[in-house]
Formats: structure tokens, sequence, C-alpha cells
């Protein structure tokens, strides 16, 4: 079905907004781009071919760029999208107005750009630039006069460089001064040209030359029809060009595209005419993919699939991505299709994919942005000054290259998406590894002056030919073809051709698209069931949107496969994923988002095919299964046009107006286009919300960026976006420091037992890694002079090199260092030029960025973060040698508030360095502290301390000898333990002499300052407590205030006294019952989250405490001197009955399970090693524990004769109840593999 429709009415319902012309004004004449415009900035130095006034006479001015001026734009404004005057200059011609004579070549191009408004919505430019012949003689004249002053210049170098030796400091520009009053016009014209550098390829001779100037047509559209605006800009060059003029004035066709011609309904098709014939568009329906009509296959063709998906995964990350070409359409292609691929995301910050020259400062901007820039003469990106390279993606589109920051995740099942795309290409005939040169010529209707064929392409393309027709037409073509042409240069061959690429390209588009889209509907599939909805109303959820969280992260992350984690955390600190979620809340509210409503519509439909996995953590990879169908909705579409708009026709226009003037554009009759005149309804009417919609909620509440301002290059603009910048880099401190304390205490809160079990220490190191991307932005803004990758780190060795200089010479060994040890308080915490000496000594090939980051993560564990950047802004002199004056870093009170929010991270611990870095070379200090309320002297003989940690264990290490202190010390330098959990502390059997009353041990990471109490409070040797020559101590983290961390880390549990202590039955039986259930809680936890499995069996509130308690309960002790009771008797006693009565036959019970409490009791006696009744209780708790055995030993100790001579009658292990319910609770640990420390069971052989 096809009907006739109009476009008047609503802008928003109109196909363009406007038209505008760019060009030169003879009025004004030529004006010289601003200094940024001549040359880009090299690293170091100033360019010597600039002026102090910012014109560059030693190149041609035919190589120079003006600036250019809108010459007119149609219509004047319009109510939903004011025209932006500098903005479109600026971008119809990023670089300015150019010159070039006859000799030069004048190819016409094409180029697209978009602008983004402060509401979030996009208006896209479409730009057709050609040259055409200057008429005006003060142009003519004035580009004459810089030709002499090019020639002067050159004449000047030379005869400086030949008399340099006599007066060196006479500059260029005086030089040039003088030689324009010594030379005339006359002897200019008579030296020749050609003999100055460079002037043969651009010399310029009014007599003898014809000038040209650029001149840009452009159409400003609400939507992205790239190549049905392409197609009419394409159409209306040729009309001005050609020796006929067109059947309507040029009025007439501009009318129509701004006035009478529609966008597409959704779903549908619309044919309208352009000078030389028809052009189709069309828009996606409801469930369908966005619009996207650029050609996704070229920019898959100049990366390659897996540079795109780099590239997409930067983005996604919200990295700051540059584009670099010599091409503006290729920065458009490339930047627009990789946003097309975010569906159902959007990008929120800065996107310029074509930065003008006046706007080259944003480059600056410590925000991530989507820019790209124009490659200048073949060079190379190592001339391009960026301040911030530590987390850039720098994409070089020419050359095929995408350079990710550095530790870039992967995306999730990126090798089978790879070959996926890779599929989708080669039915498409592309080759999928990139580096193919895409330049086609610009596409351009057929050139078909026969209204007959015309009608019949019509006809074949709306599907009404029948079987004759079809025939006549292909008879035609046939035709067209022998005859090798027709009027106009096309052949009809060719115009099919050209169809048939377009209809390819667009399928191919959709195809890719819906790749990506299908893997964000398997990775997000179920996000629904995390959102969390707080707040009973709008007002309410606006007002504390920072301070409250819309998404479940932990439990989302928990629920997802193991490779996709490192990239799914990130991503979910990001602000288009935040802005998701604030449009799926605000839905319950507003109208839905576009792109959320396909999106959760589609996630409807596959809830209701039932295709998600039940496990979504261990899913599959399934293919996209819509491409075909997909295909061909837009092949329907495109070959039969749904709707007809109103052709073109004749306006009232005044006589004389809009005569043809070949390769001239003509001056357009205002008042005809200054508005619609045609009164017909427009096909259809914008849908009408309930309310406002999603994105309206967000301007009001401050969310929406000045998109509008950053196109200003005026001074007081950009000192307001600069001054925004410096804004946002506080706000972000804020939000990111207050983020880190919320998900901290979060998991200290799980570690107590008082929260769900979650992915934290991955969010914690998502959040870390973010942290130092703030400080690297924070310290790149405004950077005049930078010397690497990272301007932290350049900054860091300034004042390192400082600093070294003022610092005194420190001594091998601070005398008070073993006193803060002693007293269990952690020690002074190292200097800066120590934390930089150390960091620079690291031997792990980090990079400048790598350096940097490992610095934040020493400073942050050592709690000196705040300290140290205070320091290193401390020189304002330096500061402001390196930086501009609207740096965020010469801003006193930002400055002063940012350290401050650093400051509040030191109420947390962090353990960052110590888990990210961990193969590096870590100096302990251990101390080990006799009980100081004992005076009489102690001796041990040999001692030695084997220390272990998350990662490893550091040997036995040899206490020195001959030491007549009450302490002993141990310098071991080894590998990064991690964590420290246990430490065994021992010496040699000398005899009864050689005993000591052991306080604690006491160990010192040198590094990181982090110190840590392994609390004893036993006797070391024979004959004292149980004759134990060696001990297994739990380690205590201690805090900076002298406190250990409380409930984190239990240690070493205090011996038994005598008579022991009484606990009521519920008593004991309830901390039987909270040790099992922080063992079952630890293994719930991710395994990156589980913590030291060791301090729950052996701690203090650890299982073997609690079985001991519950054994020691109503046990007859007939001890009267403060001897303590041990269990380990009891246990021998047992096993001694068991193998007297198994060899007299009297054996009762299951002789399986005797058999295997008999033979683990004999090995642990039979051990080398002497570790004391406690120490072997321990063991044997921890073996059986692990072997699965425990809940079945507990009952042959209930039943053993022994009991009832040794046990009181209310004793629990006489409680037959008490018994089976304790072994029931023990056997839940049985569904869960308990792997023992080496140090525990070290000596054991079973």
């Amino acid at each position: 079905m096809s009907g006739v429709t109009s476009g008047t009415g609503s802008a928003s319902c109109r196909f363009a907004h406007y038209f505008v012309v760019c060009g030169l004004d003879t009025e004004t004449g030529l004006e010289p781009e601003e200094l940024a415009a001549v040359k880009p900035i090299p690293r170091h130095g100033v360019n010597r071919d600039l002026t102090a006034g910012g014109e560059s006479f030693e190149q041609s001015p035919l190589r120079r760029s003006f600036k250019s001026k809108v010459l007119a734009h149609y219509p004047e404004s319009t109510d939903r999208s004011p025209f932006n005057r500098d903005a479109v200059n600026m971008l119809c011609m990023p670089h300015g107005l150019s010159f070039r004579s006859q000799a030069d070549g004048r190819e016409h191009h094409f180029h697209s750009f978009t602008v983004a408004q402060d509401d979030g919505t996009r208006s896209y430019g479409f730009v057709h630039t050609y040259y055409e012949a200057v008429t005006s003689a003060q142009i003519t004249t004035a580009m004459q006069t810089l030709h002499q002053m090019h020639h002067v210049e050159h004449y000047s170098t030379s005869s400086l460089s030949s008399s340099s030796a006599s007066s060196p400091s006479t500059s260029s520009t005086d030089s040039l001064v003088s030689s324009m009053d010594e030379l005339d016009a006359d002897s200019l014209a008579a030296r020749p040209l050609s003999a100055c550098l460079g002037c043969a390829a651009g010399s310029f001779q009014p007599a003898r030359d014809t000038l040209y100037a650029s001149k840009a047509l452009c159409l400003l559209t609400p939507l992205p029809f790239l190549h049905a605006a392409r197609h009419f800009l394409s159409q209306l060059h040729q009309a001005v060009t050609s020796h006929t003029a067109p059947p309507l004035p040029l009025e007439s066709y501009i009318h129509n595209i701004l006035y009478e011609v529609p966008v597409p309904p959704p779903g549908r098709s619309l044919r309208f005419h352009g000078v030389q014939g028809p052009i189709v568009c069309q828009q996606p329906g409801p469930e369908e993919l966005p619009l996207g009509d650029y050609p996704l296959g070229e920019a898959f063709s100049l990366l390659g699939v897996e540079n795109m998906v780099r590239l997409l995964t930067s983005v996604l990350l919200e990295t700051q991505v540059l584009l670099y070409s010599q091409d503006y359409q290729r920065l458009m292609t490339v930047a627009e299709g990789i946003t097309n691929l975010l569906f159902p995301f959007q990008w929120q910050h800065v996107y310029l994919p074509i930065l003008p020259m006046p706007l080259h400062h944003l480059l600056d901007a410590p925000v991530p942005y989507l820019m790209g820039i124009q490659r200048k003469d073949c060079s190379q990106c190592s001339t391009l000054d960026l301040s911030h390279e530590a987390n850039l993606c720098f994409v070089d589109i020419d050359n095929h290259r995408v350079d990710p920051p550095e530790d870039l995740p992967l995306f999730p099942d990126q090798p089978e998406l790879i070959q996926e795309l890779n599929e989708v290409l080669l039915r498409f005939g592309l080759q999928p590894h990139g580096g193919a040169t895409t330049n086609p010529a610009p596409a351009a209707p057929p050139c078909l002056s026969s209204l007959v064929l015309e009608d019949l392409m019509e006809d074949r393309r709306n599907g009404n030919l029948g079987g004759e027709e079809l025939a006549m037409l292909e008879r035609l073509q046939a035709l067209a073809r022998r005859c090798g042409g027709m009027e106009g240069g096309k052949t009809l061959g060719r115009a099919f051709q050209e169809e048939e690429e377009e209809l390819n390209a667009a399928k191919m588009n959709v195809q890719l698209r819906e790749v990506f889209a299908g893997r964000f509907t398997a990775i997000f599939g179920r996000y629904e069931e995390f959102v969390i909805h707080s707040a009973p109303d709008l007002e309410s959820w606006l007002g504390n949107r920072d301070g409250t969280s819309n998404f479940d992260k932990g439990s989302f992350l928990s629920a997802q496969p193991a490779p996709h984690l490192h990239f799914l955390s990130w991503f979910l600190e990001t602000a288009m994923f935040s802005s998701f979620l604030d449009s799926k809340v605000l839905s319950r509210w507003a109208d839905q988002e576009p792109l959320q409503r396909v999106f959760d519509g589609r996630l409807e439909r596959e809830h209701l095919y039932n295709t998600f996995e039940d496990d979504p953590g261990n899913r599959r990879y399934r293919k996209c299964s819509v491409l075909h169908k997909s295909a061909q909705a837009i092949e329907r579409r495109l070959l039969k046009a749904d709707h007809t708009a109103i052709h073109p026709h004749l306006l009232d226009m005044r006589i004389g107006q809009g005569r043809h003037q070949q390769s001239c554009f003509p001056r357009l009759q205002a008042d005809v286009l200054a508005q619609g005149h045609n009164t017909n309804n427009p096909i259809y009417k914008p849908r009408m919300g309930r309310g406002k919609c999603v994105s309206d909620w967000l301007v009001l509440s401050g969310r929406s960026l000045h998109q509008s301002k950053l196109l200003d290059p005026s001074p007081s603009a950009v000192t307001q976006i600069q001054r925004g910048f410096v804004e946002g880099l506080l706000s972000e401190c804020r939000l990111k420091t207050r983020r880190m304390l919320m998900e901290r205490m979060g998991k200290e809160s799980v570690e107590l037992g008082q929260g769900k079990a979650s992915i934290t220490g991955l969010q914690e190191n998502t959040l870390i890694h973010s942290l130092c991307d703030l400080l690297e932005r924070t310290w790149g803004h405004g950077l005049l002079l930078k010397q690497g990758r990272s301007a932290l780190w350049s900054h860091l060795l300034h004042c390192q090199a400082n600093g070294e200089k003022m610092e005194p010479p420190s001594p091998a060994e601070s005398p008070g260092q073993s006193r803060y040890i002693l007293e269990g308080l952690a020690p002074p915490k190292g200097s800066f030029v120590q934390d930089m000496r150390f960091v620079q000594t690291m031997s792990e090939g980090l990079s400048e960025v790598g350096r940097a980051r490992a610095w934040i993560h020493l400073s942050l564990e050592k709690k000196v973060l705040s300290q140290h950047l205070k320091l290193l802004l401390a020189n304002q002199n330096l500061i402001r040698q390196l930086y501009k004056s609207h740096a965020f870093l010469l801003c006193e009170e930002e400055r002063e508030q940012f350290l401050f929010h650093l400051l509040s991270l030191n109420t947390v611990d962090y353990l960052c360095f110590t888990r990210t870095f961990t193969s590096i070379s870590i100096p302990y200090r251990v101390v080990i502290t006799p009980m100081k309320k004992l005076s009489i002297a102690m001796t041990m003989s040999n001692p030695w301390v084997c220390v272990s940690g998350e990662l490893g264990d550091s040997g036995v290490r040899q206490i020195p000898k001959n030491t007549q202190e009450i302490f002993f010390q141990v310098r071991c330098s080894c590998q990064n333990l991690g964590r420290l959990s246990t430490l065994q502390l021992g010496q040699e059997n000398s005899g009864l002499l050689s005993k000591c009353l052991v306080d604690c041990v006491v160990v010192h990471n040198e590094i990181t300052g982090h110190t840590y109490r392994f609390p004893c409070g036993r006797w070391l040797g024979k004959g004292v407590g149980d004759g134990s020559l060696e001990r297994v101590l739990i380690g205590q983290l201690v805090s900076p205030r002298g406190e250990e961390e409380s409930g984190r880390w239990t240690g070493t549990p205090p011996e038994q006294s005598s008579p022991p202590q009484r606990l009521s039955s519920v008593q004991v039986q309830e901390e039987m019952r909270e040790a099992v259930n922080n063992l079952v809680k630890h293994f719930h936890k991710a395994e990156q989250e589980r913590g030291n499995l060791t301090a729950l069996l052996c701690g203090e509130e650890g299982l073997v405490r609690s079985l001991e308690q519950f054994l020691l309960h109503g046990f007859k002790s007939s001890r009267l001197f403060q001897r303590s009771v041990f269990i380990w008797d009891f246990v021998e006693k047992v096993v001694v009955s068991m193998e007297t009565a198994d060899q007299m036959g009297d054996l009762r019970g299951s002789t399986e399970l005797c058999d295997s409490l008999c033979h683990y009791a004999n090995a642990i006696n039979a051990s080398p090693r002497n570790i004391g009744k406690e120490g072997k209780f321990q063991l044997l708790v921890c073996l059986g524990v692990r072997d699965q055995l425990l809940p079945q030993w507990l009952p042959l100790l209930a039943e053993s004769h022994l009991t009832a001579r040794l046990y009181e009658e209310s004793a629990l292990v006489q409680d037959r109840a008490a018994v089976n319910s304790l072994s029931r609770i023990l056997h839940t640990l049985h569904e869960f593999p308990i792997t023992l420390e080496t140090a525990l069971i070290k000596g054991v052989d079973l």
C-alpha cells in the first residue's frame, strides 16, 4: 500500500530540520583560523612555523585554513531544535575554509556529524563539500597579497640563514616587516615563485589562475538517514554542476525536503524525490533495533573483527576513546557503528566523533569521551600532545590499529563472539581480519532523463510490474549494458548494482547488531530480578538517588560465569549501566525509554519460550537466532516503499529568482523557504505518553550533560567548561570514596557474619581501579608538559627528585622500631621517598601506568594516600610550571576537599597491594615476646619460626644464636605471603632448662606496614605445660590504633585454666553450633572471599576450641595444684582401652571406626614433632573433619566405659541426645572439601 503523504506540521516529525549553506563570506574577507588550527602542537617546544599573531607564512595560502561562515540556513529556527550557528559551521567545515586553484585537485566529498542536545537527544548533519569558483575581486586580491607575504618569508628566511652568524637574534617577524619595506610588488612579481620551497605546488597568480573556495551544503535531520540525505545532497550538487537547469528551481526541492517529506512511521518505508530521481528511506518497527544507517561493514573492514570487539569493550567500560583518521566520514562511521552496537545501553559522556580545530582543548577533558580528530598530512599519533593516555583507547583507523588501555578485560565469550561475527561478514563477502581499503565513490541515484525508465524502476522497486513488464525492463537493462551507458554518465546496470549494494549493507548492518544484542540479552536476561525498588514514590527516589542502590551487584555477579566477572564487575560501575537502571526504576512513574522498552520486550519473549538456562553461571554460548528474520524485515521495506511523499512543485517565487548558473550555487529566495505552505496533515503524529518520559525526569534532576556548551569555542564558554570539569572531578571523588567506604564496610559485616556473602572482593578491586583512573585523569587535567603515558607517575618522579635532595640519610634501622612491635603497635609508616624507591625496584615489568597504580595500591593499603598526595601538591611552584591555570591541581579549595575525601579511606583497611602484586619480594620482621610478669631467667635453644599466609609460607627461619635480649628478631625476605594466617614457633629439645613462657609473636611487613600479632600464652619447653616444643599460632592483624580486628581473625585460644571455666550446657552447645555455622558460611562465600579456614578451625572461637569445651563439660578433676586438664589424656586412655579390648575380643561397636580412631591417635603420637597435648588434640580434630570421621568418633568416646568414670552424670558427653545432635551438626561439613594448611599436618603420615 502506497499513499501520498506530507510532512507539514511539527518539526519533530519532518524528515529534515534545516538546510544550511556554509562557505566563504565575501563581505568579511579572509580570516585565518586560530593558532591551534594551523598545525598540531608538538610534544616538545613551540611550532616554528607560527608567528606571534597565529598565522603561518611558511605555508602556502592555498594550504592554509580560513574561517568559514554560515551563509544561509532555512528555516530560521524550529521549536524543539534551535539552530546552533557556530556549532553547525564548525562541524560542516571542521578544518575551516580551504582554497584551490585550477591546477589542484578539487574532488567533492561527503561527511556527516552529530550534535547532542542538553536533553540527551541528537540531531544529525550531512554535508556535501565541493569547490566553487571565487568571483570576488577583493578575495582574489587578498589571496595574491598572502602569496606575496609567503614569498617574502621564504626570501627572508634564506637571507637570515646566510647571515645568522652576524645577527643571530633577529626574529623572522622583524625580518618580514623590513623585507616588505624593501621589496615592492614589481620585484616580487619578477622573482619566480617556484624558487620558494613549497611554492610550486601551491602558487597563485590572478592573471593565470582561477581561485576556488570550498562550499558545504548541509542537511540537518532528527534521525540518522545517512543514505537518503547523501543521495539528496549529491543530486543537488549534480544539478548545480550540470550544463542544463533542473526541471524546477532548487528552492522547490529544498522546500519539499524541509516541509513536505515526513519521517517514515515505525516499521514503514517512504519514497520521496530529489532533483535527479527517487530516494527511499525507512524506519524500524517498534520491536526492532533502532535506526542505524551507518555502514557497520565498512567499520569492520577498516579495523577487523577483533579490533572492533576490543574497541566496543573500551566504550562499554567508559574509557577515553580517541579516533584518528584523515577522512571525517570514517570517524563518524566508526563512532556511530560502535554506539549502535551498545544497545540497550547509551553512551552518557562527551560524544564528538568529529572534533573541529577550535575545540581541540576538549582533548584535555578529564572525563570519559568518544572523540575523533583528523590526521594531518599522514602524520603519526606521536605528534599528538594528549594529557590523558593512562586510560585512553587510541584508534588509528587508517592504519587499522586499536591500542586499548592496559589491563582491559575480555568481553564475555569473546572467542565465540568473534567467530559468529566472522560468519556474518563472510556471508556478505567481507574478510573479517580488517585492513581493507574502503573508500567508495559517493553513491548517487541513477541519472535518468527518461521518465519512462524512471517510472519502470519505481514500479520494479514497488513490486508493481507484471511478467511482461518485468521482462521488458530486463531487456532494457541488458540493452543499456550493451550500449555502454546513458545520458548522465551512469548505466542502468550500475544503478541496480548500487541499489543491491545498499540493500546488502542494510541487511549486514542489522545482522551484526543483532549478534551483539543477543549477547546482551544472554548476559542481562535476568537483570530485573536484581533491580531494587526501594523508593515509594518518584519524589523520594529523586531526592535520595545518589544515596541508594538500584541493583544488587553482588548477587548478580555471584550468578555469572567466572570468566565474565572481570568485565561485568567493571561494567556495573559505569554511567551507562547506572542510567539504564535509573530508566528501569523511573518506568514505574513515567513512560519507559524506547531502547529499554525494546530490550524488555525481547526478554519477555525469551522468558516466554524459556530459552534462558536454569544455571546462568554455566550457560553455553548460543548464536543469534533472529538474523534471517531481521534481514527480511528491512529487505521488505527497502524493496517496496510503503508511502510516497509529495513531489517537489513550483513555488510562488519572484521573477528572476532561481536562475541556473553552472557550478555556482545560487542565492536562494529566503521568504519562500522560511516556512511551509502546505497545510496537509502529516502521515502520523508522535505518540502521546501518560506523562514525562524518563529522560525528561533525568534532565530535571540535573543528570544531563550540557552538550551545547561543549560546542562553544568562545573564551567565556571554555572557562565555564573547564570549571565544570573541576567540579565534576570533585563530585566524582566524593561519590567514589563514599562508594568504597560502603563497599568495604559491607564486606566487614559479611566477615563478621552480619551480612550476605557476595563478590565483594571483586567489586572492591573494581572500585580501586576506578580510583586509580580518577587520579590519573585529575593529574592529567590542564597538563602543559608531560613526559610519559602516566601524568601521575611523571609528577611523582618530579616530587621524588626534590624529596631525595632534602631527605636526610636514614639509619639502617630505627631505634624505636622494635619498641612499637613489642607493644603490639603498628610502627610508623615509611616515607614518600621510600615507597617510591620500592615501587621502582618491583621486578614485575610494570609500565609507567602500572607503577602509578602500584604506588596508589601501596599508599592506600598503608593509609597514607591522602598524606602523600598532600605532599605532592605542596610544591606549588612545580605545579605552576607543569599545569595550565585552569587545572584542577591549581584550584585550592577543590584540591583541599579532594584530599579530605581521600583521607576518609583511612577509616577502613585494605589489602589491595598485598593481594594484587603477589610475586614481589617482601621483607618481614619477627619478634618473640616472653610473658612480662615473670622475672625469672628464661632461655630458648635454637628457636625457629615459619610464617604462613594466603600465598605460601616463609619456610623455617632460624633465630640468631647467642642473643642476650629478651626478644628475638629475624629479617626474612621472601615472596609475598599475602595476608598472614599461622605461625609455627619451635625450639630444639635441649633438656629441662630450655624453656620459655611466650606471650606472643609479632610479625611486621616492612613494606605495607601491616603488623600481625600471634597470641600464645603458653610454655615452650619440656616439663612445663603440655611439654610442647612447637606451637602453631593463629594471627590477628593489628590496626593502626593498636587494637586487633575484633571478630575477624580470631587468634590462638588461651590456655585452659584449672579448674576449667564452667560453662552451662546451653552455652557450650551454642558455641559448638556457631563454630560449625561459621564453617558452612565460609564455604558458601565466593572462593576469593573465603578468608582463613585455619582460624575457623583452630582460632579462639573455632571448632577445636568449641569441641574442647564440649568434652571438658562435667569432667572430673582431682588436680589441686593449678595444673591444666588436657583432653588428649582422655583420648589416649580411650584408645588404649579400645586396643586392649580388641586384643581380648571384648571390643563393642564398629571395629572399623575403632581402628581408625586408634590409627590416627597413634600416628599423631608417632610424629617427630613435639607439638604437645593441646597440639595433638587440635591435629586429631582437624584430621577428623578433613576425612569426615569426627562425627563417628564422638559416639565412640561417649560410649567408652572410661567416660562414666571420668565424667559427672550431668556432663554433655554422657547425654546421648546431645552427642547425637552434635554428630548431626558435624555431619553437615561432609559436603565441603576441607584442605588443611601444611603447618597443621606436617610430619603426620596419614
